[in-house]
Parts: C-alpha cells; structure tokens; sequence
C-alpha cells in the first residue's frame, strides 16, 4: 500500500512538472516612459483625443460622446465674446458677461450645451442670461426673449452643416 501511495505521487509531480514545460516567464511591466519604447510608440496629436488616437482607450470607444462640428461651430459662433470654461469631455461651452458699447448698462452671459455625437437640433441647448445695471451700479437679472437663443442655436447648427459639407467636400478631392 505505501509503494502505491509513493508510486501515485511520483506520477502526479511528474505531471505537473510536465505541464510546466510550455510556461512563459511573466513579461516584464512596460514603462511608457523608457526612452527605447517611447521611440517607437505612434505618433499622435493633441487632436487625437477627440478623434480616439492611438492612446486614447479610457474613454468608451475612444470617442468623445459630443459633435466635433457643434463644438467648432459653437465655438466659432461665440468668438465674439470671452470664454469662461470650455469642457469638452461634457459639451459646455460657458462664456463671461460682455457687454455692447451701444448699451452699456446691458450684459449677456451665454452657455452652450452639447450632449450628443450626433449632428441634429436636439443635441445642442443654449441657455443665454442677461443682467440690466441699475441706478446704485448693481447688476440684477433680466428677461431674455425665447427668440435670442433660439437664434443662437440656428446660428450654430448653420455653422455646423457648413463645416461637414466642407469636410465631406475635401474627403471627395
């Protein structure tokens, strides 16, 4: 009985030393920082976070869930007044109070929000706030008319078309 006991476990360390025999070593941990593997890593741009470059795997499916065409054109409709904050991980666009020389005792604040990837009307929302000074020099709020943001809104979805026909127009040739 003891020689089978010996025998059966000779054969059992045999055969997990002969599984063993196609083992890797663990790979050693990569350091994206080591100047050998640095050089040979893609390149990329600092665009490639909202294209989903080559490094850009925390983000879900490597894309930001917000329109690059309303971003710009968001942008590029509100150049004329100062930005606040930009995020374009969560599509706000905020801008500081601006005035116009021809009624300086009235000031707007405008906010955009995007919060789709698709190119349509409902992904887009502009809240516009505006102040009136009064006689003491203190700022109180004021009624804007449904029209203002509205306007903006269109103003910003006619930039956006404008900016994906040129795109599609230049992928043509």
């Amino acid at each position: 009985m003891k020689l089978s006991v010996r025998i059966l476990s000779v054969v059992a360390a045999a055969a997990l030393l002969a599984a063993c025999e196609n083992a890797q070593p663990p790979a050693e941990p990569v350091d994206p920082f080591d100047s050998q593997n640095f050089r040979t890593r893609p390149e990329g741009s600092i665009m490639d976070i909202f294209s989903g470059g080559p490094d850009n795997q925390a983000l879900d499916g490597g894309a930001i869930p917000v329109n690059a065409y309303l971003w710009r054109a968001s942008l590029d409709t509100l150049e004329f007044l100062p930005l606040t904050s930009t995020d374009p991980f969560s599509g706000v666009i905020v801008t500081d109070w601006s005035t116009n020389a021809a009624t300086p005792n009235e000031r707007f604040k405008v906010t955009v929000y995007i919060d789709s990837p698709k190119l349509e009307a409902t992904a887009l929302r502009v809240a516009v706030y505006r102040e009136l000074q009064g006689q003491g020099g203190a700022w109180t709020s004021a009624e804007v008319s449904d029209a203002t943001p509205r306007r903006i809104e269109d103003a910003i979805l006619t930039r956006a078309r404008q900016l994906r026909v040129a795109a599609l127009q230049a992928e043509e040739g």
